[in-house]
């Protein structure tokens, strides 16, 4: 089920989510589900609270690092889905600074978001089995990235104080725009009836299932937002 993405302006984008406790079929769907509104939306990551489900999960994609003769679509064809619960980023070292974007910030970026360059995250996968990833470059960024959702925390977060003050004025439109819809939405939310399937109905409070990696990509060429 693919799920709307939460806008700038929306409470559970600001708020650190909670552990999750149960492993379970639930978790699996809401898993899947969050893949495949991933994918709709040509993401390379998405956190559960960006569809409204405030738990310490969240999904990313990994491709292949560039080699010579190899193309986009071989490259997206190899990819790897990722699916995260209760991670935590255990080391860091070096220091990147990249292009940032998100899709509950959608058609906005920032340059020179700094990051660390290499991160190992430890994390249970959905059958509440401990693992450990290590990333570097692009994909650290990434996973740092999508660490921050479940702390409340959104890339713009990471300039330093007088380029955070400078982007939140030059897009003071557009970010006031995205608070109006993501107040709609909530409204909309709480109009529902008893009873109505949502992504935070459904996990109530549960999250957990059989270790789901692979959900069906969709599309050919490989997303860029998170």
């Amino acid at each position: 089920m693919i799920h709307p993405i939460r806008l700038f302006g929306d409470p559970v984008l600001r708020r650190r989510a909670a552990t999750v406790t149960d492993f379970d079929d639930d978790l699996a769907a809401l898993a899947a589900d969050m893949l495949e509104t991933m994918y709709a939306a040509e993401g390379v990551g998405l956190a559960a609270p960006q569809i409204g489900v405030s738990r310490r999960l969240f999904v990313a994609l990994q491709l292949p690092t560039p080699e010579d003769g190899d193309d986009d679509e071989a490259r997206w064809e190899a990819r790897t889905e990722h699916v995260l619960v209760n991670p935590t980023i255990t080391h860091r070292s070096g220091v990147q600074l990249g292009r940032d974007g998100c899709l509950s910030i959608p058609g906005l970026t920032a340059l020179d978001v700094p990051r660390d360059l290499r991160v190992t995250v430890a994390y249970q996968d959905l059958r509440g089995e401990p693992r450990a990833l290590t990333a570097e470059g692009y994909f650290a960024h990434v996973l740092q990235h999508e660490h921050d959702h479940l702390e409340g925390v959104l890339y713009f977060d990471h300039l330093p104080e007088p380029r955070r003050r400078a982007f939140l004025e030059e897009h003071r439109a557009e970010l006031a725009d995205m608070q109006r819809q993501a107040k709609a939405l909530l409204r909309d939310r709480r109009a529902e009836p008893p009873g109505t399937a949502t992504a935070s109905g459904r996990a109530g409070g549960r999250a957990g299932g059989r270790d789901g990696g692979r959900a069906g990509g969709r599309g050919g060429r490989a997303p860029v937002r998170r």
